[in-house]
């Protein structure tokens, strides 16, 4: 059962991975690309930005200036190499969570309801997270990192928790928890930078907001839709 379990999250993480990795190329890294333009696009770390803001998929990147022997990935097929591998990683990860919800959830889940889960995911992962901190392009300003790091993770874990109990229990008292634990993270407040701006133009920033909500959207979708086929047809299957 857990050698099946581990063969669903792994086949269903790497071909979305792959995908979103292909859709990243035509909306968000273009746009990754004209904002390092205004930031300098020689920087040594716009790269390692580039992994969270591309996808959504690490908690945030680091504003900080690193030295001029810091190592970065060179344009064209080696960065594409690279974000597909931070791509591939996220996305088994990422299924290992979904596919452990599956099994807690002890009933039947196939391709369509795997949609769903996947929805759930972006709303924990991608939604919830972004109405404090939004996806920003290089060169925005942004607070402290280890700060911006635990709200995301505070956030994602009462958001997925509070969505457990809000659908998938049946006493109402879990349920007014599950409300209060999506709602606790946002009353509390996601860490703010002491002032707001940048070098890139607010025009290229409200457009990644969207492009990279939107390819959240469609890489959970996929991931669901993949998690719960192939879990349907591998720990689903007889022994």
């Amino acid at each position: 059962m857990i050698r099946k379990v581990l063969a669903s999250a792994l086949v269903s993480g790497l071909l979305a991975g792959v995908l979103v990795t292909v859709l990243q190329h035509f909306t968000t890294t273009p746009l990754i690309l004209h904002a390092e333009e205004f930031e300098g696009g020689d920087d040594d770390h716009a790269f390692l930005d580039g992994f969270y803001e591309g996808g959504s998929f690490i908690l945030a990147h680091d504003g900080e200036e690193h030295g001029d022997d810091a190592w970065a990935p060179g344009d064209g097929l080696e960065r594409t190499f690279y974000t597909m591998l931070a791509n591939l990683v996220a996305g088994v990860g990422f299924a290992l969570l979904l596919v452990a919800g599956f099994v807690l959830y002890g009933k039947p889940v196939d391709a369509r309801r795997g949609v769903i889960w996947g929805v759930a995911g972006f709303a924990t992962f991608a939604i919830a997270p972004a109405l404090g901190l939004p996806p920003e392009v290089p060169g925005s300003m942004a607070a402290e990192l280890g700060a911006r790091q635990a709200w995301w993770l505070m956030t994602a874990v009462a958001t997925g928790a509070g969505l457990w109990c809000l659908v998938l229990t049946g006493w109402s008292w879990l349920r007014a928890l599950g409300v209060v634990l999506i709602v606790l993270p946002h009353i509390i407040g996601a860490p703010q930078p002491g002032e707001i701006g940048g070098p890139v133009p607010p025009e290229i920033a409200g457009h990644f907001v969207a492009a990279s909500l939107v390819t959240a959207f469609v890489f959970w979708a996929i991931l669901g839709w993949l998690a719960g086929r192939c879990y349907d047809r591998f720990a689903g299957s007889p022994s």
